[in-house]
């Protein structure tokens, strides 16, 4: 083959995504990040575009943080702003499907192109250091007298720790309709009002809380794990006699309109980051359970998981 015509080949199956990993330019990747700093979210964004970047799949990457309406102001942005971009990422995950069924936005997740789950965190609730109650079994006791008079602190409407805080009050006997959930726009905002007192508990991924549980500030009450999370010496609610267990995972979707030649390149440049050192370094610094998913498997997760969502917040009385 003439050196012109392999190198007008070489430039055509770039153009479509079709060249290996390691014979493609890196790419110069725009990652949306629909929360505030300072969240799962934004600390799941950042640590996966490091991934990328020791991963030599990425050139550069840059951040856009969007925060609001569970996702959904990201979301929209992503997908009116993003068309067609393949080397666009948008972090995403339960909460935002959480978001949509409450919040009904004017986008739909469907309109952009799933790519991967990346992990699965659970939620720990906590309590501020100075509270009058002490255990999971005093909010209990609190919420059956007076669901109202428990203020719950968290995620977006439709967060995990949202959803989490209406099934133990189902599951103990509470009306989960008149649970009383303060909803926050980004983690900083979540910890900052349990630190000050102005909730009476606080629910959210372990890597957000961990310093504060460490240095007294907060004292860890439950998880919603199946069973104890590794060198976390903290009881779970199924152990508390309230059978109740909620993951809050996380991935990522492409643009909307992008091909399915670029779909998998990108996918692939997902999947490479994930067996990088630097993202073996953030799942253990930050207590992420490892959950990859890719292609059509990924997207009937996400469908499936939808559905679920829906199911048990119209039976507790979120929607």
């Amino acid at each position: 083959m003439r050196r012109d015509t392999f190198l007008k080949s070489l430039a055509a199956l770039a153009a479509a995504g079709a060249l290996p990993l390691s014979a493609r330019a890196a790419a110069n990747v725009k990652m949306m990040i629909p929360a505030n700093p300072g969240g799962g979210w934004d600390t799941t964004g950042r640590a996966l575009g490091k991934a990328l970047s020791d991963a030599k799949v990425a050139d550069t990457v840059t951040y856009d943080n969007k925060g609001g309406a569970a996702g959904a102001l990201g979301l929209a942005q992503f997908v009116n702003g993003s068309k067609a971009d393949a080397n666009a990422l948008m972090v995403m995950g339960s909460v935002m499907l959480g978001g949509i069924i409450t919040g009904k936005p004017p986008v739909k997740l469907e309109q952009a192109t799933p790519i991967a789950r990346l992990t699965t965190e659970y939620n720990v609730f906590v309590l501020p250091a100075n509270s009058p109650l002490k255990t999971m079994k005093d909010v209990v006791d609190q919420l059956k007298k007076d669901p109202g008079s428990v203020k719950w602190g968290g995620g977006s409407r439709g967060s995990t720790e949202h959803i989490a805080a209406a099934m133990i009050a189902q599951k103990v006997g509470a009306d989960p309709s008149k649970i009383n959930y303060v909803a926050f726009r980004g983690g900083g905002e979540a910890t900052a009002a349990i630190l000050g007192g102005n909730v009476t508990v606080g629910g959210s991924g372990y890597s957000e809380f961990a310093e504060y549980i460490a240095a007294g500030k907060m004292k860890a009450i439950a998880v919603t794990s199946a069973q104890r999370l590794p060198g976390i010496n903290v009881p779970t609610l199924k152990e508390q006699g309230i059978d109740v267990e909620i993951g809050n995972w996380r991935g990522v979707y492409g643009a909307p309109g992008i091909s399915a030649e670029q779909r998998k390149a990108l996918t692939d440049m997902v999947l490479a980051a994930l067996k990088s050192g630097s993202w073996a370094e953030s799942l253990k610094k930050n207590e992420w359970t490892p959950a990859v998913l890719s292609g059509d498997a990924f997207a009937k997760f996400v469908d499936d998981d939808f559905a679920s969502l829906r199911a048990i917040m119209t039976k507790s009385g979120m929607v």
